[in-house]
């Protein structure tokens, strides 16, 4: 790809140099052993990464969802732990994984062992590896593709990083392929609550979280306060 093409996926051509992976640590247990709504909102400007074949690829996370283990109908947790959903049960921080539409989401376990609370990846500001996302994604590296379609969403996400049910019950905290580490300190001015997408029980909940003019949420540009035009 010519440096005119991946300059529009790049949003921060320092960003490998940036990053020591090997002496960079993924957050402690303790971060995701609290409330999902408080993991959640703080997750925002948080790093999310994994290994590919030696290559690093992810971004800063700029938008979540929080999912209760009780009084949540939206919540996989709320019919009880099954073989789908047992991660959700497992240890702070564990990855969640399930399909939805042929795609999938990937969400990052809260609270103690067997509470069945999670949050939601929403969105990422693509970062490190944005060659292979574009090649994820099945696009044309010729042609001019919006950074947005890379990993505004949980399915594009998940297809840029090649999340699918085999990382179901990854610990990024264990497993050196993985990283999810702190970043960009997001001030709480900056940070939008409002209801989740695309669910019908527990709508009324206001449980998603997002860097407010980040142009890589998801969602109603009317929802943000400022232009959606913003980077980390």
């Amino acid at each position: 790809m010519n440096d005119a093409k991946r300059n529009q996926f790049r949003v921060d051509d320092e960003g490998d140099r940036r990053i020591d992976w090997e002496s960079t640590q993924s957050l402690l247990p303790q971060f995701f052993d609290r409330r999902p709504a408080v993991v959640a909102r703080q997750l925002l400007g948080c790093g999310f990464a994994r290994r590919i074949e030696g290559v690093w690829v992810g971004g800063w996370i700029v938008e979540t969802e929080a999912y209760l283990s009780s009084r949540d109908a939206a919540s996989h947790s709320a019919r009880g732990e099954k073989p789908g959903n047992a991660s959700m049960f497992g240890r702070p921080s564990t990855l969640y994984v399930y399909p939805i539409h042929a795609k999938h989401c990937v969400n990052l376990v809260a609270e103690s062992v067997g509470r069945g609370s999670a949050v939601l990846i929403r969105a990422l500001q693509p970062v490190w590896g944005i060659d292979r996302m574009i090649h994820h994604r099945g696009f044309d590296p010729s042609e001019t593709t919006d950074g947005r379609s890379l990993t505004t969403g949980p399915g594009r996400l998940c297809q840029s990083l090649v999340i699918d049910r085999s990382c179901d019950g990854v610990d990024p905290i264990l497993d050196r392929n993985w990283r999810v580490f702190a970043g960009p300190k997001i001030l709480r001015s900056r940070v939008t609550t409002t209801t989740r997408i695309g669910i019908s029980q527990s709508a009324e909940l206001p449980l998603r979280f997002f860097v407010d003019g980040n142009r890589f949420v998801s969602g109603l540009v009317r929802q943000h306060r400022r232009p959606r035009r913003d980077s980390l």
